[in-house]
């Protein structure tokens, strides 16, 4: 971009700026971001980058050169005793052990750092908590680093944080000490608030951070004592009589003896870079296995003399970085909304996007779960969207950015018919899924059969599910007991069957006769039946004809096996339908 003869760095800084003032207002004031966190740092880092190559560009007032964002006018300002500074950010293994190579060139020759903290970054507001004689007296969140909004009475209502200081017996009582830390929303109690928004008629919160940020600075604290908020607790910023610390680690111990919360996995590492190395592979692998969120690791040199020696720059400290993980939330564009029925009927939304690279892979489409959450986060095709995709879990439409919608754009509706067979789609009573209940919808045929093959159950090789389709189509298949009285003769009239694939598939079906009682209970695809209830039920009946004859008593007499569930198997086998299944596989000689 910067070697093009008509590019205008100056106007392209000064529109970075404008855009980078306007989201970091949007995220730090309003709790109401319109872009993801990833392409929020692509903004910044193109100006990063440009500002670098004119540095006669630069000013004071530069979002690169500043903290945070103006505080609320909706709260009182509170003066910092000390700046809150930011953390300039590593999105590399490279840039890592280029910081710390960095640290150990400004020292001069010194001994190379040894110790380092490494703490989770957690996803919440940062606040600064002052008690004065061990009474909790003032809490602020960060603002713009000189000044925060007074949350005092909200802070008050997150029972982690200690009102009063207490201490163990041989440890004092500082006469003032200021307390940095992050307030979040735990994951568990985020699902929860979401879940009362929506039974209320609101729009869920898109993010647990929005939440917690939004949750904090309510005018009411009342409300913010009711979203069931969380403290950690990682920096000191003034301390007066205290003890002589001379250690990161040391201070965090500190925190935790005067019973404020320090997060479980903060760690001291004394190899150097390496251990750092191995502290960010270690958790970037747990990213989802703790009940809060967290997007990066915040690494601190541990010896506070030698933090004291780095300094720090305009805006953040330079012995502290922010490893930041892969992004797993990205703006794109909402193609289209379409609808994929199930094997048991579900109809559910998915969103076709333009293709976009997020939580390691690159998305193209994502589950918009039910026609519900549609309506509540009232997306539509032609909306830049925000995408998340966490882990293996399957991508998912956040919200709009409604900033970006288009005029005029008309609202999506939910379709009156299934999309594969025409037949009108059902919504019961009282539930969130939208059904096609037409038995022999070709998806739901074809789902029967995919489930019946599957390796836990009757683990048929040599079918997948494009055979399984194509079988479907030709009218080859029509329930999983057509498989057992397979026309093979037709298939050596279709490409790509030859003699050795025909025999192979063959095979594998002969074989899967001899499948344990389990297998073949679970393959059934029964309402509410998974691999364990299956199990129960072939211990406990010994005999398919045992569990088709029982009555809905002897089935919930069994232990694991509630009413709701015999109920649904005693329908089932009392369907005309699926006894015919049934006697398929009997002539066939299935175990």
């Amino acid at each position: 971009m910067t070697s093009s003869t008509d590019f205008d760095p100056e106007a392209r800084i000064a529109s970075l700026r404008d855009q980078v003032r306007f989201h970091l207002e949007r995220y730090h004031r309003d709790d109401a971001p319109v872009i993801s966190d990833a392409d929020y740092d692509e903004l910044i880092g193109e100006l990063r980058v440009l500002e670098s190559e004119h540095p006669e560009l630069v000013t004071p007032d530069s979002p690169t050169q500043t903290v945070g964002a103006p505080v609320s006018t909706l709260f009182a300002p509170v003066r910092h005793r000390q700046r809150m500074l930011s953390l300039d950010n590593a999105f590399n293994i490279d840039d890592l052990t280029e910081w710390a190579a960095r640290l150990d060139r400004r020292l001069e020759g010194e001994a190379g750092i040894d110790a380092y903290v490494c703490e989770l970054k957690f996803d919440g507001l940062a606040v600064s908590i002052v008690y004065e004689n061990g009474e909790l007296v003032q809490a602020a969140t960060r603002g713009d680093g000189r000044t925060g909004e007074d949350v005092t009475h909200n802070i008050r209502t997150i029972g982690e944080i200690p009102a009063v200081l207490a201490p163990p017996k041989g440890t004092a009582i500082p006469e003032v000490i200021e307390v940095r830390g992050e307030v979040y929303l735990r994951l568990s109690s985020f699902d929860q608030l979401n879940r009362a928004q929506v039974d209320a008629g609101n729009n869920p919160y898109v993010n647990p951070r929005n939440a917690a940020a939004g949750s904090l600075r309510q005018k009411d604290p009342n409300v913010t004592a009711q979203r069931n908020l969380s403290f950690w607790s990682y920096q000191l910023g003034e301390l007066v009589s205290g003890p002589e610390l001379d250690s990161h680690h040391a201070t965090l111990d500190y925190l935790r003896r005067l019973g404020l919360p320090v997060n479980e996995h903060a760690r001291l590492v004394t190899n150097g870079v390496e251990g750092v190395i191995a502290f960010v592979e270690e958790f970037e692998a747990r990213r989802h296995e703790l009940d809060y969120e967290f997007d990066g690791i915040v690494v601190k040199v541990d010896a506070l003399s030698v933090q004291r020696e780095l300094g720090m720059t305009s805006r953040a400290p330079r012995w502290a970085i922010a490893y930041k993980l892969p992004p797993e939330e990205r703006t794109t564009k909402l193609l289209d909304i379409f609808v994929s029925i199930g094997a048991g009927g579900s109809a559910t939304p998915f969103a076709r996007l333009e293709p976009v690279f997020v939580g390691g892979v690159t998305v193209t489409n994502a589950t918009l779960h039910n026609e519900d959450q549609v309506r509540a986060k009232d997306v539509r095709p032609g909306d830049t969207v925000i995408v998340r995709r966490a882990g293996e879990v399957i991508p998912e439409v956040v919200g709009p950015v409604l900033a970006d919608r288009p005029d005029g754009l008309p609202e999506w509706t939910f379709p009156r018919d299934c999309p594969v067979c025409g037949v009108r789609l059902v919504r019961p009573e009282g539930e969130a899924r939208t059904r096609c209940v037409n038995y022999d919808c070709p998806r739901q045929v074809r789902g029967r059969i995919e489930h019946f093959a599957q390796r836990t159950a009757m683990d048929i090789e040599h079918l997948g599910e494009q055979r399984v389709d194509q079988f479907v189509t030709l009218g080859l298949l029509a329930d999983p007991g057509d498989l057992y009285t397979f026309d093979f003769d037709a298939l050596r009239e279709l490409d790509g069957y030859g003699d050795t694939s025909i025999d192979n598939l063959a095979d594998a079906i002969e074989t899967s006769k001899s499948r344990p009682l389990a297998n073949l209970v679970f393959g059934l695809r029964i309402p509410h039946v998974g691999g364990t209830i299956a199990e129960l039920l072939a211990t406990s009946f010994g005999h398919l004809d045992a569990i088709a004859t029982a009555d809905a008593d002897a089935l919930a007499a069994v232990d694991g096996i509630g009413p709701v569930v015999a109920e649904a198997v005693y329908t089932w086998f009392h369907s005309p339908r699926n006894l015919e299944v049934i006697e398929k596989l009997r002539s066939a000689g299935v175990n």
